[in-house]
């Protein structure tokens, strides 16, 4: 069994992570031992961490892992190129080295003991394996509402997702090459999972709370994220565009009939506060729509100029530990 046992990667992005990173490894290497122990991984599993270019000591623990411990790998990016870009540039370093790969967040917020269900869910024939959150109650009122709006949202925008779930799944090898071949440089890795189109499964799981450190994803970048989800995959904003200068137009032609009737009519009354509402409403909408047709353009121009989503700096893999 152990021989055909799979080769296991487990790809773990990392920024500012200096305060969690001995505990994630000691968690996983514990979970590594009883899996290979128990024949369903390959001895030659392991772990990549993926720095994306932190300021603090992330990376010099990820070497220090590499060196003293038989599971740790490391990918040092030049620079900080977000979690999505970390995350493929660790996908895209072990595709060619595993049979599976994991995603996984440091901070194990996700439940790490639902790997080997995951693995059982592989070797019954899934290609991706989506780690879903059975509920949000370690969530704020105020985040666990927005996510539900979001994914609402994203669903009415026609963009093909899996509720409560982020970042943790599993892959095979021919899912990881085919995400690879993805030449987005906005990246949603959500929805672009959905579209390999191989066949899927889920596992459910409580998610615990982070056991040290900051979650590196405020408010701000929250969103940031949503835009980039719906401005990806979907073109029904710019259609709402359309329809919403259609209804305008057609209420512009009911005043203009109505103004005409009353001038007939002799029936007119000077005034202003019709005017600058009216004044006021249309320059918003106007407002409102060329911003939006404007996040596609931007999204056209940076895609247009193809440039390299991250530059690897230095990759340590098990075959050249440090000495």
């Amino acid at each position: 069994m152990m021989e055909n046992s799979p080769i296991l990667a487990v790809v773990v992005p990392c920024y500012k992570e200096e305060a969690v990173l001995h505990e994630t490894h000691k968690r996983l290497s514990q979970l590594f031992d009883q899996m290979i122990q128990a024949g369903q991984i390959s001895p030659e599993s392991y772990i990549l961490y993926v720095n994306d270019g932190s300021t603090d000591r992330t990376w010099t623990i990820i070497k220090e892992l590499h060196g003293s411990s038989a599971y740790a790998c490391g990918l040092n990016l030049a620079g900080n190129v977000g979690h999505q870009n970390a995350l493929l540039a660790g996908l895209n370093a072990v595709k060619d080295r595993c049979e599976i790969a994991i995603s996984i967040d440091a901070d194990l917020q996700d439940d790490i003991r639902v790997i080997p269900d995951m693995i059982n869910s592989y070797e019954a024939g899934n290609d991706i394996v989506y780690g879903v959150r059975k509920e949000r109650k370690t969530d704020t009122f105020f985040k666990r509402n927005t996510a539900l709006v979001f994914y609402r949202l994203m669903k009415a925008m026609g963009v093909k997702s899996v509720y409560n779930h982020a970042d943790y799944r599993l892959m095979s090898r021919r899912a990881v090459q085919h995400l690879c071949r993805f030449r987005e440089r906005n990246l949603f890795l959500r929805g672009l999972v959905p579209l390999i189109g191989y066949r899927t499964d889920c596992v459910y799981y409580n998610r615990d709370k982070r056991f040290a450190g900051e979650s590196k994803y405020p408010f701000r970048k929250m969103l940031n994220f949503a835009i980039d989800g719906i401005t990806s995959f979907s073109v029904k904003p710019v259609r709402m565009i359309f329809w919403i200068g259609c209804i305008f137009v057609l209420v512009a032609l009911c005043v203009t009939g109505w103004t005409l009737y009353s001038y007939i009519q002799h029936n007119t009354v000077p005034g202003w506060s019709s005017l600058i509402i009216s004044v006021w409403l249309v320059g918003g909408v106007i407002l409102v729509s060329l911003g939006i047709v404007g996040e596609y353009i931007g999204k056209i121009y940076i895609e247009v100029k193809d440039r390299p989503r991250y530059n690897e700096e230095e990759l340590l893999m098990p075959g050249n530990k440090e000495t």
